[in-house]
């Protein structure tokens, strides 16, 4: 894949007037991982350092996203896993800010690969063992219907990003090139990715690359990336 190539599994489309990019994941052709960390446990803090690690790591993503929301000090606000290992702990409590518009939720890859999106409550309930999980909010659609809360088209635009994952069990990873609305964005993965499950990571700060190139560059921190990695043929 060249420089700043789109991905095949990443397509550009339109909705309600603005761009989007939504990018299938097949857990069994890709592998998506959680990252957070350098070598010496600290934050990498941005998505393009993210990356440049991994690339000099010998480990170069096919896509990378931020993918969770974080305190001034990179860590993380609500629950995080790595590699099995949790960095923080699931928060059920209220607060002020989109992390707290409940319901939020959690996005996860099991031991087995599979992964899910899931509202917080119902995850604290559920006995899950995660490989990779971050927490986030809002829930942006939650069994097939958008969050509560939302206003149809609310008068706040950010360009957002998002997760989702469908019934056939592949993630969608959805950015937009231009601002949007909450309620908008919730639509574009119910209606378009066809998510009955999807999450908000973040909004104004979302970055995207394809590859070792930044196609998306908010210049703003970073806290938890999802990095999408190719399967070696067996």
């Amino acid at each position: 894949m060249t420089a700043a190539t789109r991905p095949d599994i990443c397509e550009e489309t339109m909705f309600e007037g603005a761009r989007a990019i939504l990018c299938v994941i097949d857990p069994s052709v890709h592998e998506t991982r959680l990252v957070y960390r350098d070598g010496e446990g600290r934050p990498h803090g941005s998505v393009p350092r993210a990356v440049a690690a991994l690339v000099a790591a010998g480990q170069t993503p096919v896509l990378a996203m931020n993918a969770g929301m974080y305190h001034a000090n990179m860590r993380p606000v609500g629950l995080y896993v790595e590699d099995g290992a949790e960095t923080a702990a699931l928060t059920t409590r209220g607060g002020f800010g989109n992390f707290f518009l409940k319901p939020n939720g959690v996005f996860f890859i099991d031991a087995d690969g599979r992964a899910g999106v899931m509202e917080t409550e119902a995850y604290a309930q559920a006995g899950i063992s995660p490989r990779f999980a971050t927490q986030s909010g809002p829930m942006l659609v939650i069994d097939g219907s958008i969050h509560p809360r939302f206003l149809p088209d609310g008068t706040t635009r950010y360009i957002r990003n998002g997760v989702g994952v469908r019934a056939d069990g592949k993630i969608v990873l959805g950015i937009t090139r231009d601002p949007v609305s909450l309620g908008s964005f919730a639509r574009l993965f119910l209606e378009i990715a066809e998510c009955p499950d999807a999450l908000f990571f973040d909004g104004a700060v979302s970055s995207l690359a394809w590859g070792a190139e930044m196609e998306i560059d908010s210049g703003e921190p970073a806290g938890p990336v999802v990095a999408v990695f190719g399967k070696a043929a067996e």
